[in-house]
């Protein structure tokens, strides 16, 4: 079938829940912040969690509410990663913008509080020298601005930043609801996605619907309006099942040059070693036929390997010293010298 015409406008953005009760598989959060919005007396708010699960939909959801669109783009500054937020903007920019005073005025049956949001998104990746300048911003521009922290790993925002905010944590998305909302979209878009592509989706998402909703408007661009798990595989830069099984194939023929082949021809193949880290170690811990001394043992050195990779270690010697430990490990043999 010919691909679809492609839309100008990403479905992420389309399907985008526009008030706070629409969020999905976050009732907890959903449930206190519908009641706060009911007196439009926000506290600073951090919200963290996996990427995809709801959190900068929520705050902008939270700030449509408030102001409505017409507001919006005066009450709301919004700055992410791809922004310059180093110590200067903080003082310039943020500061700026938090010390302006605005007024009571409602504007289409919008509550209108008499402050201003700053969206702080991917927060974590903030420099500390950023974040303390932010402390005494907050402290001095609390009646007229409210801040929210969106980030993936709580521990990365610092004390004194974390403990002015109330916290808000959301939970991965489960296969159930992500199916629910990804079958919604194909019924709009008259996508034909059958139950094991339906379950391919789910599963190379890790829980992450936004990546769940790219994969498929990709496939559907690519591919047209019947989408199958290869099609939706091939778009994801996942690396195939049958070539990580492979792997763990030839390590447990206990032969070093049967191993050493296999790991040419990943690298050959293009294959990114990381994913293939990654992979690995879901097929390793799931197999029944691997004892959980070994599975330890093999666990242990993805992760080191992994760590060797960000550092930018050689993929090719990385993934070798994985599948020579896989195969000690799988022989019992004595493990290598630690220098």
């Amino acid at each position: 079938m010919a691909p679809l015409v492609p839309s100008s406008q990403p479905w992420v953005e389309k399907y985008r829940p526009r008030q706070v009760k629409d969020v999905a598989h976050q009732e907890e959060v959903v449930r206190v912040l519908t009641n706060t919005l009911q007196t439009a007396d926000l506290p600073h708010m951090l919200f963290y969690g996996p990427p995809g699960t709801g959190k900068t939909t929520t705050a902008l959801a939270i700030a449509y509410q408030l102001y409505g669109p017409e507001l919006y783009k005066s009450r709301v500054l919004e700055l992410n990663a791809s922004d310059d937020r180093g110590i200067n903007v903080v003082r310039t920019k943020i500061k700026n913008f938090a010390a302006v005073a605005v007024g009571t005025t409602r504007k289409g049956g919008y509550p209108c509080p008499p402050y201003k949001i700053i969206i702080l998104d991917e927060a974590d990746s903030m420099t500390e020298d950023a974040q303390n300048a932010l402390r005494r911003t907050m402290e001095t521009y609390s009646k007229v601005t409210r801040f929210f922290f969106i980030c993936n790993y709580i521990s990365r925002i610092i004390e004194p930043l974390a403990s002015r905010c109330a916290k808000f944590r959301f939970k991965p998305l489960s296969e159930e609801v992500m199916s629910n909302r990804i079958s919604h979209i194909c019924n709009e878009e008259g996508i034909n996605l059958d139950a094991q592509a339906l379950s391919t989706l789910s599963a190379i998402s890790q829980g992450d619907l936004r990546r769940a909703i790219t994969y498929l408007q990709s496939a559907a661009r690519l591919f047209g309006s019947s989408i199958s798990s290869t099609d939706l595989i091939s778009v994801s830069g996942t690396i195939p099942e049958d070539v990580v099984k492979s792997l763990l194939a030839a390590c447990k023929s206990g032969e070093f040059d049967v191993a050493n082949k296999e790991v040419n021809n990943i690298i050959a193949d293009g294959y990114p070693v990381s994913q293939l880290i990654s992979q690995f170690l879901d097929v390793v811990v799931n197999v029944d036929d691997i004892p959980d001394e070994q599975k330890a043992r093999i666990c242990k050195k993805l992760g080191e390997a992994d760590k060797c990779l960000v550092d930018g270690a050689d993929e090719y010697l990385q993934l070798l010293d994985v599948a020579s430990e896989t195969i000690r490990a799988l022989f019992d043999m004595p493990q290598g010298m630690v220098f």
